[in-house]
């Protein structure tokens, strides 16, 4: 019954991570599909339309939506319907927590913002991984009173949410490691074994 248990355990950590995948991969697919052939179906001619189109459509419309983005005159037409947003209570919030947090990973963004950074706390002997999200304040009601601060954000393990702290910028030691690597090995508690970057060839040994 012990071995019977093992394996069951074993499986169900190669079969859980991959499961959940396809099915968030499944549900994001199967709502493009039914939105995008809702409205597919009611432009082409009847038995005209074949399954798939609406993911197809919704794909491409992103992508559009990217291409546009580039444009000054569509810029100004996104920065209308944000100021819209930003006028609704709820949605205002709703909307810039998504919006700042989606920007966050940007492959525009500039690189110097979402560095990896270990932190050491003052008067504490360990230290915490973190990621850099703000090194201006002056948009901001209020300037943290740490000297020379930097805003670091410290994700939890296991769950969404964190914090983010005000430190001073001599307490950080950044990290070359790419950000989503750094990412999965915080909310993994560090358990994650997969070999990164110069790993993936299969020599584990870093002298190598």
């Amino acid at each position: 019954m012990n071995v019977l248990g093992k394996l069951l355990l074993k499986g169900l950590v190669v079969v859980i991570p991959v499961v959940l995948t396809l099915a968030i991969l499944w549900w994001m697919a199967a709502g493009a599909e039914r939105m995008g052939g809702t409205v597919i179906k009611l432009i082409l001619p009847e038995g005209w339309y074949l399954p798939g189109m609406g993911l197809v459509s919704g794909l491409a419309l992103i992508a559009l939506v990217g291409l546009l983005s580039h444009i000054l005159i569509f810029q100004k037409l996104f920065n209308l319907g944000e100021t819209v947003f930003n006028r609704l209570p709820l949605a205002k919030t709703i909307y810039t927590a998504i919006k700042d947090f989606i920007g966050y990973l940007n492959p525009d963004k500039d690189s110097e913002l979402g560095k990896v950074v270990m932190v050491k706390l003052p008067g504490q002997s360990f230290q915490l991984m973190g990621f850099v999200t703000r090194e201006q304040f002056d948009d901001l009601p209020f300037t943290p009173s740490a000297d020379d601060p930097v805003a670091v954000y410290m994700p939890m393990s296991y769950q969404i949410g964190g914090y983010t702290l005000f430190l001073p910028r001599d307490t950080l030691t950044p990290l070359d490691m790419p950000f989503e690597q750094a990412m999965r090995l915080v909310l993994t508690g560090a358990v994650s074994k997969r070999h990164e970057s110069g790993h993936e060839n299969g020599t584990d040994d870093p002298q190598k």
